[in-house]
């Protein structure tokens, strides 16, 4: 059956539940020690001053306690890192990754099958990398591209291939292992992700994307992100997550850097759809230089818990940033996210939209942080902030903070709070749709201004997430 056909017989609920035989061929064991690293580096045949930081940050998490003390939080007990496979390199015949979509096994062939990715390489995209368990085993870039200097592979041949690129940007100047102790659990034992660069003067027309999928029960997923847009370019860059339903708890802690020349234009659009019993505790943040433009779409639903904040950093006179975020809290959910915005030169400019639903006594939470510095005169920034409730039981937050250290800046924020309208649903009803239908209606009216940022493929498949969600028949 081809792609396209096996997408008309599989319904959205079933692209995602489904789960695949475990099959790997070097598993490590649960928990993380220093031998446990040592034992990754080595399989991966990494360079000695990778496996220098991967110890330092090993450090870091080992003197990092657990963040209890910030109000509302998620509850992180659960969070055993000892109790999970921090690495699982899967069965495939090569270290590297195959460029030939029918050089993967079945069993793996398939799953990104059910997913649609090879159909959405084929219509929308100009690159595209497939990570399955802990490493990647599809890259492909347009030739047209590749051509002009732009390269898009996985960080394991980018440690090996364009080292100096790495060396000089991993984990240094945007997200260092001492920032949080997720970010210093990442930095000890990530795996597989994207190397993006695209060199000076040079604009991707078609987005780049990711898939991750976590298959196997009990594990960690750690991919590093990190993409280089020199001056006056442009890459828009999309990533997708799942994983289906286990009993035992999983773990998703990956890490995004982006650097953001001047004048440069980056988009990083992500639609995360983990199962009900994962954790998802990322670290993503971006560097901007001098006109330089930041965008950050982000759709979270699915997890048990997550804790979600990207973060920019403005650090050239005319640098903006953008953040639209969505997220849903179904039954037993907490979803934590926003935004952390740091305008560190003048006449930089910020904003950020939240949306966030509830239903069936879920949580969502919006923890946002703009910090204007001493200096950074002419700035400006909007924060907006909306929640949309289906019950009594549900519950949504908003807790903005907003450090201004400047006099001559323009500073804004609002949020709202409510339960969808009797009167909304009625008139809908009026016209002649049931209950149901009226209120996926006002829910995607709601999370629209995310949707339109989206290519159509992954707009339709947010919305029929979200309708699932709805249904209450997901996870």
């Amino acid at each position: 059956m081809s792609s396209n056909e096996d997408l008309k017989d599989t319904n959205t609920e079933a692209r995602f539940e489904f789960k695949k035989k475990e099959r790997s061929s070097f598993q490590a064991e649960k928990g993380l020690t220093e031998e446990t690293i040592r034992v990754i580096s080595e399989d991966k045949g990494e360079p000695e001053w990778m496996l220098k930081r991967r110890l330092r940050a090993l450090e870091h998490f080992q003197e990092m306690p657990m963040p209890t003390d910030w109000p509302g939080q998620p509850d992180l007990s659960e969070v055993d890192v000892d109790q999970i496979i921090p690495y699982i390199r899967p069965d495939v015949e090569t270290r590297e990754s195959v460029d030939d979509w029918t050089d993967l096994p079945d069993d793996i062939k398939d799953t990104f099958d059910k997913l649609g990715i090879p159909e959405a390489e084929k219509n929308a995209l100009s690159g595209v990398g497939a990570q399955y368990e802990s490493e990647v085993v599809y890259q492909n870039m347009q030739e047209q591209w590749e051509e002009k200097g732009v390269i898009f592979c996985n960080m394991d041949e980018a440690v090996q291939e364009h080292e100096e690129l790495v060396r000089e940007h991993f984990m240094t100047k945007c997200v260092p292992p001492s920032d949080n102790k997720f970010a210093a659990l990442h930095g000890a034992i990530w795996s597989g992700g994207s190397f993006v660069y695209v060199p000076e003067d040079t604009t991707v027309e078609m987005p780049v994307q990711a898939y991750f999928r976590m298959n196997s029960e009990g594990m960690g997923q750690f991919e590093h992100t990190l993409i280089i847009a020199e001056e006056n370019s442009e890459v828009h860059y999309i990533e997708g997550c799942s994983a289906p339903k286990y009993s035992a708890f999983n773990l998703h802690s990956g890490g995004v850097e982006v650097f953001v020349g001047e004048d440069a234009h980056v988009q990083y659009s992500t639609v995360q759809n983990w199962s009900k019993n994962t954790y998802n505790l990322n670290t993503k943040r971006a560097l901007v230089e001098g006109d330089g433009r930041m965008e950050w779409i982000s759709g979270s639903m699915g997890s048990k818990a997550t804790m979600l904040y990207p973060s920019t950093v403005l650090k050239g006179r005319g640098a903006s940033d953008n953040h639209i975020t969505i997220a849903f809290a179904g039954e037993g959910q907490n979803i934590d996210t926003g935004a952390k915005v740091y305008h560190n030169a003048p006449e930089t400019k910020s904003t950020i939209e939240s949306k966030s639903i509830s239903k069936d006594g879920g949580r969502t939470n919006y923890r946002g942080l703009v910090h204007i510095a001493d200096g950074a005169s002419d700035s400006s920034t909007a924060v907006e902030c909306d929640a949309l409730m289906f019950d009594n039981e549900s519950t949504s937050d908003t807790m903005p903070y907003m450090e201004i250290n400047e006099s001559k800046v323009d500073v804004a924020h609002e949020a709202t709070v409510g339960k969808i309208g009797d009167e909304d649903i009625f008139y809908l009803q009026s016209r002649g749709l049931d209950d149901d239908d009226a209120k996926q209606m006002i829910v995607s009216g709601f999370i629209e201004p995310l949707t339109e940022e989206l290519p159509i493929e992954y707009a339709v498949e947010l919305n029929r997430l979200v309708e699932l969600e709805m249904e209450g028949s997901l996870g």
